[in-house]
């Protein structure tokens, strides 16, 4: 039977991959505390477990699965790297080049000083910065050198990330959440507080929830000594404009009517109210509520909209809930960047294109909206792949163009062209959203599913050699790998603090996001007792997660 199975798996290279990812998976879900290895770790250690077997799988699978996933990376990070080169985020810009390089040369450095190959060096880059993109572009890079020993290398590339993982993922954590406080000589969750007070000056009595607040709606009749009768709609509103409560329907004599900011409100009408909770209960202490569940039965929306107006880029909630447009649109939430992460809604808190803000209104309210500021990203399972496949055609083929400098071959590699083409649709997409379609889902499937597909082939390839690598190399990389993680992560706060000048509050979000760590910043935030970090994540993990890919092509041609 063990003979039968092997001799399967042997020749059905498919289910060994599919098997691979079913235990990878598996294993990257399990949990030792708040810790879990994820599925990449866990598929590499399923993967190389499984290649004792000596299974070779075609290197074409590897690279197929390998360009969705690059195109899917450029696609996500798109509309914010091109707004942190380009914008108000130059600094937070800047400041990643700068820890990207600290960490490359953090990186070099130590493989020199240990003595390790090219193969070993490239492993501890993704490894060490938890950045296993750029496995595949010194793939690449190592396959497009010539260099005789190529398989040898490339086996010791999982060795060295395995190792160097597990302390690229717990330490960078650790450091900045429990050590980047006392560098930069802070109570973290004071300086949230005074940040948030910073940004929340000009809020109505009451915070932002006056003005931006969940859907609410009731129904009030106009009686006699009602303060509203013999005024206009509009005047109305206006008296309750700090509340933001208003008036989405009336009934007159049994019928609904249509009416305008000019309409006056007569005795026996019924008027549908929308506002927060605490407004409407407020309204009925004054004016008479009814019940009239077939009024109160408007078509109301709650979804995503996707910011794409230079109009609204930079301004902030305050400023933008008095504008005309706003009127009966209700915030609900902010998410910025690749990894959607939540930004706080304050008065002073700046609206960028890119930004998804899932508002909740009546239908005509939301049109008006999409309409002023962006578009309404309704779900949808199709994907443009007219634009899709072209661009990854057209930019593999750039990227495969090769100079000599010296002698030496210079490429960016198709692995790297497809990345730019990913950036570039992405780009394109955020500001217009009428092509190159990418739904979440299919986002999810090339991200994971490609790039674990190219490490399962990775593992089973280096299975072999892996364990050999191990006992050689292990303790050693274990060490090297702890430096190359946690230098960069010490100096950066410092580098934020006394260089960039950055707030206290975000100055460790843009950190994590330069390190393009996302645990990481919820550690902090946890330790902060707020989400105010993640306001400096996005734009430095959009412009890292591009450099340290890129990474992988460049410590090959260091380390040659």
């Amino acid at each position: 039977m063990i003979d039968w199975i092997v001799t399967n798996l042997r020749t059905k290279q498919d289910l060994v991959i599919f098997l691979t990812l079913a235990l990878g998976y598996l294993v990257g879900k399990l949990k030792i505390g708040k810790f879990a290895l994820g599925s990449v770790t866990g598929t590499l250690l399923m993967g190389v477990l499984i290649g004792q077997l000596d299974i070779e799988i075609s290197s074409q699978v590897k690279a197929i699965f390998f360009t969705l996933f690059l195109f899917a990376v450029g696609y996500s990070v798109g509309p914010q790297f091109v707004r942190g080169v380009a914008r108000d985020g130059a600094p937070q810009a800047i400041f990643a080049l700068v820890i990207s390089v600290l960490i490359l040369c953090c990186v070099w450095g130590s493989a020199k000083l240990a003595g390790y190959d090219v193969g070993l060096a490239a492993g501890l880059l993704a490894g060490s910065q938890t950045i296993s993109a750029s496995l595949g572009l010194a793939t690449d890079a190592i396959n497009n050198s010539g260099a005789e020993n190529a398989k040898e290398l490339l086996a010791h590339m999982p060795v060295a990330y395995a190792i160097s993982y597990l302390w690229g993922t717990i330490g960078t954590g650790l450091i900045l959440s429990v050590l980047g406080p006392k560098i930069l000589g802070v109570d973290i969750a004071e300086e949230c507080r005074k940040y948030e007070a910073e940004m929340s000056q000009g809020a109505p009595e009451g915070g932002m929830n006056t003005a931006w607040h969940q859907l609410q709606m009731r129904a009030f009749e106009v009686t006699a000594d009602s303060p509203g009768v013999g005024q206009t709609v509009g005047k109305l509103e206006a008296a309750h404009k700090a509340a933001r409560l208003y008036i989405e329907r009336i009934k007159r004599d049994g019928k609904l009517i249509d009416f305008d900011d000019s309409t006056v409100l007569k005795v026996g009408d019924i008027g549908v109210v929308a506002g927060r909770t605490e407004a409407l209960i407020d309204l009925s202490d004054r004016v008479k509520e009814v019940a009239d569940s077939k009024l109160l039965d408007i078509p109301v929306e709650s979804v995503n909209l996707v910011v794409t107006s230079k109009a609204v880029d930079g301004r902030t909630l305050l400023d933008l809930s008095r504008d005309d447009f706003a009127r009966g649109v209700y915030l609900q939430k902010i998410t910025r960047g690749a990894t959607s992460v939540d930004i706080p809604i304050l008065a002073q808190t700046r609206i960028q294109r890119g930004d998804i803000l899932k508002i909740a209104g009546g239908k005509g309210h939301v049109e008006r909206v999409e309409k002023a500021i962006g578009y309404v990203d309704r779900a949808t399972v199709a994907t443009d792949m007219v634009w899709v496949g072209f661009f990854i055609f057209i930019f593999g083929m750039i990227g495969a163009i090769t100079f000599r400098v010296g002698g030496v071959p210079l490429t960016l590699s198709t692995s790297g062209g497809v990345l730019i083409g990913g950036l570039i649709l992405g780009w394109l997409r955020g500001v217009r959203p009428m092509f190159g379609g990418l739904p979440e889902p299919t986002q999810w499937f090339m991200n994971s599913v490609g790039l674990n597909v190219f490490i399962a082939i990775v593992g089973i390839s280096s299975g072999p050699g892996f364990v050999a690598g191990l006992k050689n190399s292990g303790v050693s990389l274990f060490l090297w790998g702890l430096v190359a993680t946690s230098v960069p992560m010490l100096l950066a706060p410092l580098i934020g603090k006394y260089i960039f000048k950055f707030h206290p509050a975000i100055n460790l979000g843009c950190c994590g996001g330069a390190r393009t760590s996302t645990a990481s910043v919820a550690m902090v935030g946890d330790v902060a007792k707020s989400n105010v970090p993640m306001l400096g994540y996005t734009v430095p993990y959009a412009v890292s997660n591009t450099l340290l890919t890129l990474w992988g092509m460049i410590i090959v041609l260091l380390m040659t």
